[in-house]
């Protein structure tokens, strides 16, 4: 019984273990676009992508293939279609709703590390089941520089495979390369150090 106890536990230890935070990245000036997103090149190794990065089982059937197109809205109320990204490195990070005290966490903490995405010329979008309104306060408020898109009916998040509960998507990311095909996917995202975790998958990226 003894035995049985402890391997129990020593399971539940292993997969409540988070991982640690990859380092920011530490790349050249950027060149930034109308819509506010950024050129993509790299920051060690010249060349394209020549396969997506491995994932961890959840969505691996998306990696490889093409990012699904949809509409956000910037800051200054402008809208343009994630394909006008193509020819860049792009992170589409789904979460639950605005205001929510994570969401607010991971928003602003993106926010923070802004300057550094720029440098790794990577563009940030932000999707979830609120409405444009919403999101208009939401950015105003947090001062967020990058776009976010109201995907109100959910059809977004199911074109990726992101699931919904109560009205509410799940926390996934994903970083779209410059063919516009899913490179990577973070399917289960901590706010806390979720920015991090891209800027050190960015630090890697092709030039």
């Amino acid at each position: 019984m003894k035995a049985a106890l402890l391997a129990a536990l020593a399971l539940v230890s292993c997969a409540a273990s988070p991982s640690s935070p990859a380092a920011p990245s530490t790349t050249p000036a950027p060149t930034p676009n109308a819509t506010g997103a950024t050129t993509a090149t790299g920051a060690t190794t010249a060349g394209a992508a020549t396969a997506p990065d491995a994932g961890d089982g959840a969505h691996d059937e998306l990696l490889g293939k093409p990012a699904p197109d949809f509409t956000a809205i910037a800051e200054d109320g402008t809208s343009f279609h994630l394909a006008a990204l193509r020819g860049k490195w792009a992170v589409i990070y789904f979460y639950p709703k605005d205001e929510t005290p994570g969401c607010t966490k991971e928003a602003c903490a993106l926010r923070d590390a802004w300057t550094k995405f720029q440098n790794a010329h990577v563009g940030i979008i932000g999707v979830s089941r609120d409405t444009e309104e919403s999101h208009r306060e939401f950015v105003k408020k947090h001062e967020l520089p990058f776009p976010l898109s109201a995907d109100e009916s959910g059809k977004i998040a199911q074109g990726y495979g992101v699931k919904s509960t109560l009205g509410m998507t799940q926390r996934v990311s994903f970083l779209v390369g410059r063919d516009g095909k899913i490179f990577k996917v973070w399917p289960k995202v901590d706010p806390a150090i979720h920015a991090d975790e891209v800027l050190g998958a960015a630090s890697s990226l092709p030039q």
